[in-house]
């Protein structure tokens, strides 16, 4: 699993992102965030601020982004809340790094579902092109994490990478993707298996056809 520890608070970090605050686009987005919530709940924005801090830390690291402690520190006094209050946060949620990743994090799920139906095999796939876990590769393009179920067990196994899901995969399949995003191209989410468009059985459904191109109501059938 990542590891949940900020990186360590040296000279070197504070140099780089001790002056860090939100660019004009994004202080924009954090002000329409902040925005939702009644006067005095200003604070449940924590979780959007922290995303969009960590997107634009992506930005100008040209990887998926992290949260160095400064970074944190600007997010507490932007909501005016107890830094602690927001390191909490971004410690609890595997959605915000801690500690710094390749351009992409690719975040292979090894819960039963995922593993009886082959994530081992994706590992090790991972493993032949220089990952390892908790890692940024020798190229900086990766970042492999091994993560929890993310909800797509009908469609296992399954790997998020960035913001996209990738399902149905094989080695070969996670294989060609990955080839696909280190010549920057953009390959095709979701599942995997040709001629599937979301979960539903290899070969199209064998129940509620019907339902495949229309609402169709069943109850009178019944």
């Amino acid at each position: 699993m990542a590891d949940r520890n900020p990186a360590p608070d040296t000279p070197e970090l504070r140099e780089r992102w001790g002056g860090f605050e939100f660019n004009d686009a994004y202080r924009e987005k954090a002000d329409r965030a902040i925005a939702r919530y009644p006067e005095g709940r200003q604070r449940s924005a924590v979780m959007p601020l922290l995303d969009l801090a960590q997107r634009q830390v992506g930005e100008e690291t040209n990887t998926q982004g992290w949260l160095p402690l400064p970074v944190i520190e600007y997010v507490a006094d932007y909501l005016d809340m107890p830094v602690i209050r927001v390191l909490e946060v971004a410690s609890f949620y595997f959605m915000y790094n801690l500690v710094p990743v390749g351009k992409y994090h690719v975040q292979v799920c090894g819960t039963t579902p995922c593993m009886l139906r082959g994530s081992d095999g994706l590992f090790e796939t991972c493993k032949k092109r220089g990952m390892s876990k908790g890692h940024v590769s020798d190229d900086g393009l990766w970042t492999l994490t091994e993560v929890e179920c993310m909800g797509n067990c009908a469609t296992a196994p399954m790997v998020q990478i960035n913001d996209d899901n990738y399902e149905d995969l094989t080695p070969e399949s996670l294989d060609a993707i990955l080839d696909a995003l280190a010549r920057g191209e953009q390959p095709k989410t979701g599942t995997q298996v040709p001629g599937k468009k979301t979960s539903e059985p290899e070969g199209g459904p064998t129940t509620l056809k019907d339902m495949v191109s229309a609402n169709h109501d069943y109850r009178k059938e019944w």
